[in-house]
């Protein structure tokens, strides 16, 4: 198991490093203070026009008008702005409360498909170990050095290439990922018993509504609804996360070189979106900012990021930039860049 408190403690240092006169622990800690009020305001604006959606297109569904359908792309949308609240939950920034941001974590749970507990502990993980070429596999894209591929065997390369496929990677990948891995518990039951509480749980739940939903408008018009809203959902959170941390001058160091605030601030983009799709994704494209800081709340990133320069000269993404993302593949440890399959004709 991945010793989580053995690197949180060896990134301590790191927040006190002074950056114009500061440290970084003194220019996020004025942000990573929960608002009541903005998070039942965003879950509002964000949870009732779900629903409401939602209930729009199953009755029209019910009723035979597949035109209902054109609503599955607001819908995944909304789903996608729900995940990032419980994606703050996990870190215990949504609300001041511990037990609200469980609580509505796990309820969020049952709409996204994903298994709060379970997920919170993956994605802990993934903080502290980001970038990290010695702890590489929990919570994070899976991927390999130049010269790891290279000794590769010729079906594991086939393997790999075949998971860094765009087709695999935001379509398959992520349907497997939510519909059918997060139904399944790992590991010990006893060892893990929190895990498997929180996948089985989930699970009882997501059955329950089920079954309400078949009751009332059908099961027909809830599969030919809800699932084209998750899958598409599912894609673009993983587009996300995928194009936070795999651009060509990300960060990966081996320890003892690798370094929190480094992994954060180098390895993790500035996601440039317009201004509605920062709304959308729930701010989450200020990456670098959230993995200095998970406490800070999706609605505060913004101003944090406008109000201290240091942050606004962080590795840019555009959303042109991130559309030749999906080509890089591989981690090039000497000229430190990720780079494409077509790189091996060099190597």
């Amino acid at each position: 198991m991945l010793d989580i408190r053995a690197n949180a403690r060896a990134t301590t240092s790191d927040f006190d490093t002074p950056v114009a006169g500061r440290s970084w622990r003194q220019i996020v800690v004025p942000y990573a203070k929960p608002d009541t009020r903005r998070g039942i305001i965003q879950l509002l604006n964000t949870g009732l026009p779900f629903l409401a959606t939602m209930g729009v297109m199953l009755y029209g569904l019910d009723r035979g008008i597949e035109a209902a359908l054109l609503l599955a792309p607001v819908a995944a949308a909304l789903l996608v702005r729900l995940f990032a609240i419980q994606h703050d939950c996990g870190h215990g920034s949504f609300f001041a409360s511990r037990w609200a941001n469980n609580l509505l974590g796990r309820v969020l749970g049952v709409f996204t498909l994903t298994p709060y507990a379970f997920w919170r502990r993956r994605h802990a993980v993934h903080h502290a170990t980001s970038g990290n070429l010695d702890q590489r596999g929990v919570g994070d894209v899976t991927t390999v050095t130049l010269r790891e591929y290279l000794s590769f065997p010729a079906r594991r390369r086939l393997l790999y290439r075949l998971y860094r496929h765009p087709l695999v990677m935001f379509g398959v990948g992520p349907a497997y990922q939510f519909v059918i891995r997060h139904r399944v518990p790992t590991g010990h039951p006893l060892r893990h018993w929190q895990e498997w509480s929180s996948v089985l749980g989930t699970n009882g739940a997501i059955a329950a509504l089920v079954v309400l939903a078949a009751v009332t408008v059908g099961l027909k018009p809830l599969l030919l609804g809800y699932l084209p809203v998750i899958l598409l959902a599912a894609s673009i959170g993983v587009w996300l996360f995928y194009v936070q941390h795999q651009f060509e001058d990300a960060y990966w160091e081996s320890r003892p070189r690798w370094n929190f605030q480094a992994a954060a601030l180098e390895g993790c983009s500035f996601y440039d979106l317009p201004r509605a799709l920062h709304w959308i994704t729930g701010h989450i494209g200020f990456h670098h900012i959230h993995h200095l800081s998970s406490k800070i709340p999706n609605y505060r990133l913004r101003e944090c990021f406008e109000q201290n320069p240091e942050f606004q000269e962080a590795k840019r993404l555009t959303l042109w930039d991130s559309l030749k993302c999906p080509r890089l593949a591989l981690w090039d440890e000497e000229r430190r860049k990720l780079v494409p399959f077509r790189s091996l004709r060099q190597a």
